[in-house]
């Protein structure tokens, strides 16, 4: 299953997300994937930590190879690296990545990151990290995945952007990828006790929405993991943090098919 976590908002847990959820699915014997396409190169700093955060080849090599035309002498898999965490392996980005897009939307490339997933054989689950804007890298990703997957962190602009990031994957699905699908919005950074996490979730809920359970807790042990460079699984197994993302998974691995999400709210426009 490929999944990508997607929302143009910053600052709202994509990294965290794919890489917690990943590094739990790889501690169960599962042999995962994680791609990053953010120039930032978050995920790749979580998850190979400082001294390999520069890995080559990475993404900017393989995007780079793909607009001189040249066939890849070492193979796809030339651009997978292992992590420190067993089963668990990344496609790292590169902040070379912001300065290829202008070349790489210029020549239509879209399909090229689908292209070397497809080539990719030996991994069960791949987890598909997107930069905070819809660009080149983020549909790119939105093409090559099956699952998308919304980060919501409880905030009223995150609230009214929702519709068109579903409008956005839903134009994505017609236009270029049928197998697509809107798995569930992630509601993270939740604060039970707080009043306005409460009724903007409820609102979702309350929409129809594909709200996804169980919410993730906020918490200050996330900026350990990042400091860390370890996900929680190995950081702090026993954490209820750790025990939301876990139970988020078991979410996802038990849905068996996929709500028909509305692009448009109600009564009017959100």
């Amino acid at each position: 299953m490929r999944r990508v976590v997607f929302n143009q908002k910053g600052g709202v847990g994509k990294s965290t997300i794919v890489c917690n959820l990943a590094a739990i699915s790889a501690a169960r014997g599962i042999r995962t994937l994680v791609v990053d396409l953010d120039p930032q190169a978050n995920t790749t700093h979580y998850l190979l930590g400082r001294d390999r955060a520069e890995a080559r080849p990475n993404l900017a090599d393989f995007f780079d190879q793909t607009l001189s035309f040249r066939l890849f002498r070492e193979g796809s898999r030339a651009f997978v690296h292992e992590t420190p965490f067993p089963h668990l392996a990344v496609a790292p980005a590169h902040p070379d990545l912001h300065d290829l897009l202008g070349k790489l939307e210029s020549h239509h490339k879209i399909y090229k990151l689908r292209d070397l997933l497809n080539d990719l054989d030996g991994f069960d689950a791949v987890w598909i990290d997107t930069p905070p804007a819809l660009n080149f890298f983020t549909l790119s990703a939105l093409i090559a995945a099956e699952r998308c997957l919304i980060p919501f962190d409880c905030d009223d602009f995150s609230r009214r952007a929702l519709y068109t990031l579903l409008d956005s994957v839903h134009e994505v699905r017609e236009d270029h990828n049928r197998e697509l699908e809107v798995e569930g919005i992630v509601v993270n950074q939740y604060q039970s006790r707080a009043l306005l996490p409460q009724r903007l979730v409820d609102e979702l809920i309350a929409e129809g929405l594909p709200v996804l359970r169980p919410f993730l807790r906020s918490s200050v042990k996330v900026r350990e993991s990042h400091q860390a460079g370890r996900p929680l699984i190995h950081l702090a197994p026993t954490h209820k943090l750790t025990g939301d993302f876990e139970a988020l998974l078991d979410a996802l691995s038990s849905k068996r098919s996929t709500r028909k999400v509305r692009t448009k709210p109600r009564g009017g426009t959100a």
